[in-house]
């Protein structure tokens, strides 16, 4: 079958709100010897993309200038280097960009087969949030069984997938998030505790829940005003791992003594500027240690809300409301 030289994609041009984001029609790409070519039937929607309309996260040189992070479909062609795949193949990929369109690259290092009975949508919620929650609360976190973990925004998709992905391995896992249902799926999805930051200090919580001894990690997303706090509740050779910066980057007054005193670690990192290496090293520990899991019907993606990709300016809003549990993803129809 031959392949359309347009495609369905979303503009983001000018940047600015979630309403800039419209369909428009423009040229289907071309693999490179390295890439698989996805005929794309889901996408994700990831807050990289929100800012990336904003104007504010750019995409690496060379890398498709429409949003989109990840994506799962079938794959429409081969690039010349790329082996072990065959056309028609159900695939999910984490996407260098382009995912919100009919059609996107990838490449073949960074592409997995569907988990077992798993559907479009399922499979394309997967590779944005498990290879972030896995490279920075079990490589960079180092989070090891019998420990304990506190995950900010537990009900994002970041949130839900790292308490699953932790109790499953064997750590405990404390988690805050905005209200009280929020709160109650955290606590459904396997976290020992969570807590409601609109009411309760998390730093006076989490001192009870383990009286007084800390917790090992804390995954962080809000910044800056959570610094000092994350800092006093590590235990000692505890690590802070910080994948955003929702409120904020720069601290100011902050007072360092206690990483010398617990001697505590503070590290960090985004997915999109990580090489291919990196990444594939990635894919290939998600493929031996959390695939198995997912086909077992453990550590499940939660779906919030899905929507055509025509009305992504729909899913944009939904995202920046944080009305949300778990994932956004678009459908193509």
């Amino acid at each position: 079958m031959s392949l359309p030289l347009m495609m369905n994609q979303i503009s983001a041009e000018p940047a600015g709100g979630p309403d800039v984001l419209h369909l428009v029609q423009g040229e289907r790409p071309q693999p490179r010897a390295d890439e698989i070519l996805i005929r794309v039937q889901a996408a994700g929607v990831n807050r990289p993309d929100v800012q990336q309309r904003k104007g504010l996260y750019p995409p690496p040189p060379g890398a498709s200038k429409l949003l989109g992070l990840e994506a799962a479909g079938e794959v429409a062609a081969l690039g010349a280097d790329v082996t072990g795949w065959t056309i028609g193949a159900p695939v999910t990929a984490l996407c260098n960009g382009g995912a919100y369109a009919e059609y996107v690259t990838a490449p073949a290092s960074q592409c997995l087969p569907w988990p077992a009975g798993f559907s479009a949508v399922q499979a394309a919620a997967l590779p944005e949030t498990y290879f972030t929650v896995w490279a920075n609360l079990f490589d960079m976190g180092h989070l090891r069984p019998g420990e304990s973990v506190l995950i900010h925004g537990g009900s994002s998709g970041i949130g839900v997938t790292a308490i699953q992905l932790a109790t499953a391995l064997g750590a405990r896992a404390y988690a805050t998030a905005g209200s009280a249902e929020k709160c109650a799926a955290c606590e459904k999805l396997g976290a020992a505790a969570a807590i409601n930051y609109r009411t309760a200090d998390f730093v006076t919580e989490i001192e009870l829940l383990t009286d007084k001894k800390g917790v090992d990690v804390v995954l962080d997303m809000v910044g800056a005003p959570y610094t000092p706090g994350n800092l006093k509740i590590l235990a000692r050779d505890g690590r802070l791992v910080q994948i955003a910066f929702l409120n904020g980057s720069k601290v100011d007054n902050l007072d360092l003594l206690p990483v010398m005193l617990k001697r505590l670690t503070i590290t960090g990192s985004t997915m999109r500027p990580r090489t291919s290496t990196e990444k594939a090293a990635i894919a290939q520990a998600l493929h031996k240690t959390v695939w198995p899991l997912l086909e077992a019907g453990r550590c499940l993606p939660v779906i919030s809300a899905v929507f055509p990709l025509a009305h992504a300016a729909q899913a944009h809003h939904l995202m920046e409301s944080s009305a949300h549990i778990g994932k956004i993803m678009l459908r193509m129809d």
